[in-house]
């Protein structure tokens, strides 16, 4: 699943056996949550101590998603449903930035892209 938070974007999908190398099966119960950016997911570690704080933040140069975490299914769990609890906004740009500020700047510029590819995509279904 993709999930875009006022912490950052991120790429949540069940983990690979062992250290997640390609052609190893799925673990259902690990999951590995990516980033495009390590702070993004250090900001999740810090909004999440108990489920996510001795998660390590891996950082690579040969995957498309260059920084990732594991962590148990159930402590992912618990970091969904807390995100979900939390909304207490009723416009998700404005709230992700007076939560990033100045530092995301560029994360803040790709939601108004991200959120205007999808209204194309409203625009353009036949539906409308």
């Amino acid at each position: 699943m993709w999930l875009f938070t006022k912490y950052g974007f991120f790429s949540v999908v069940c983990a690979r056996m062992g250290i997640g190398s390609k052609g190893m099966p799925v673990d259902p119960d690990r999951m590995m949550v990516r980033a495009r950016l390590a702070e993004h997911l250090e900001a999740l570690k810090k909004r999440f101590p108990d489920e996510l704080g001795d998660a390590e933040v891996i950082v690579t140069k040969d995957t498309d998603y260059a920084c990732r975490l594991f962590v148990a299914k159930p402590n992912w769990v618990r970091v969904a449903a807390a995100l979900a609890e939390e909304t207490d906004y009723d416009n998700f740009k404005k709230a992700a930035e007076a939560s990033l500020g100045t530092d995301g700047k560029d994360y803040l510029h790709s939601l108004h892209e991200v959120w205007e590819v999808m209204y194309r995509l409203q625009k353009n279904s036949p539906n409308r």
